[in-house]
């Protein structure tokens, strides 16, 4: 519509009615602007804050290693490469730089002081003794793996995290790279076994034994026996079970005085740590944890480890695993 004029002028009000939009967006986005360059400043001051909070001078002393701030994030970051040791990876020898670095990050927590998040670079004979460094000093192990094929010697990443104070966090984290130290001190070339006796020729397990133990009936096959416990989960909507892959089970191999244990653990976040405990105090070594589904409910986690001595103590230090993390109260054995 167009606007009255008088005189050839246009009507004030008119004007204004047309101009209003133009003026009202505009100082929008001057508001918006104004908003926005407060919540940079208002999160870098955050992150100040939070910086300014840890005590990076205390970490620095109990880790032994001088870190780096992320004042943007407010991260306190402490590494170091795995340059003791050569790495072969597909038979080239691989640089620290190239995901060999070893690391912990540090932040203000919530609820506790601090919080750190970390991964540690590993050779096989250093895992356990490092795992256990880790948890006997109140950090989590949240995962273990491989990031490579064909790695001479092998790598493995062990990930921990935990909460508290700077002092607990720190110390602990040393804890852990002590233990690797020591265990590189006592052999420079990282082990390519567990050093036990070798395993008979012949497997003759006597199932029976076990079977008491576990309160289930084994599948027995060439002087081997197995158990295999499901536990239900959903995915999708769909409910999963034992065949669908969501079990604890136990192998045992060779003779009943001089047996090989193997398997794997599926937990629940909440008992991950319990069980690791469990079974590294009864000295099942742990050789992978990690997921293998995605979007199921609840999360269920899976570690793989790998025992040796009597039949009958491997088959008490699993059902001990069972016992700590509550699973017997959710896991159904096989029928017979």
């Amino acid at each position: 519509m167009k606007a009255r004029t008088i005189n050839g002028e246009m009507d004030m009000a008119a004007s204004f009615a047309i101009e209003q939009p133009a003026v009202m967006c505009s100082l929008h986005n001057k508001i918006m602007k104004q908003i926005f360059i407060i919540g940079l400043i208002f999160a870098a001051f955050t992150c100040a804050s939070l910086a300014a909070d840890l005590d990076t001078a205390k970490i620095d002393n109990l880790t032994g290693l001088k870190g780096k701030m992320n004042e943007k994030e407010g991260v306190y970051k402490v590494t170091f490469p795995r340059n003791d040791v050569k790495i072969v990876v597909d038979g080239w020898t691989m640089p620290p730089f190239m995901g060999l670095g070893t690391w912990a990050a540090f932040t203000k927590g919530v609820h506790t002081e601090a919080m750190v998040m970390g991964d540690t670079v590993l050779f096989e004979d250093e895992v356990n003794a490092a795992m256990s460094a880790a948890l006997d000093n109140g950090l989590s192990v949240t995962a273990l793996h491989n990031h490579f094929f064909f790695d001479q010697p092998k790598v493995y990443f062990m990930h921990i995290e935990g909460e508290g104070t700077v002092d607990k966090l720190a110390g602990a984290v040393r804890k852990v790279y002590d233990t690797v130290k020591q265990t590189r001190a006592a052999n420079p070339q990282p082990k390519d076994s567990f050093g036990a006796r070798p395993l008979p020729e012949k497997n003759s397990i006597g199932a029976a034994p076990l079977n008491e133990i576990f309160g289930a009936q084994g599948e027995a096959k060439d002087g081997m026996v197995k158990f295999t416990f499901g536990r239900p989960a959903k995915m999708h909507g769909v409910t999963l079970g034992n065949d669908m892959g969501v079990n604890t089970w136990a192998a045992f191999a060779g003779s009943d005085d001089n047996a090989i244990v193997d398997g794997d653990f599926a937990v629940t976040e909440d008992e991950l740590q319990p069980v690791l405990k469990s079974l590294l105090k009864e000295r099942i070594n742990i050789v992978a944890i990690h997921q293998h589904m995605t979007h199921e409910e609840p999360r269920i986690m899976f570690f793989h480890y790998w025992g040796r001595g009597t039949a009958k103590e491997l088959a008490q230090a699993v059902k001990g695993g069972f016992l700590v993390g509550g699973l017997l109260g959710v896991s159904s054995p096989l029928p017979d």
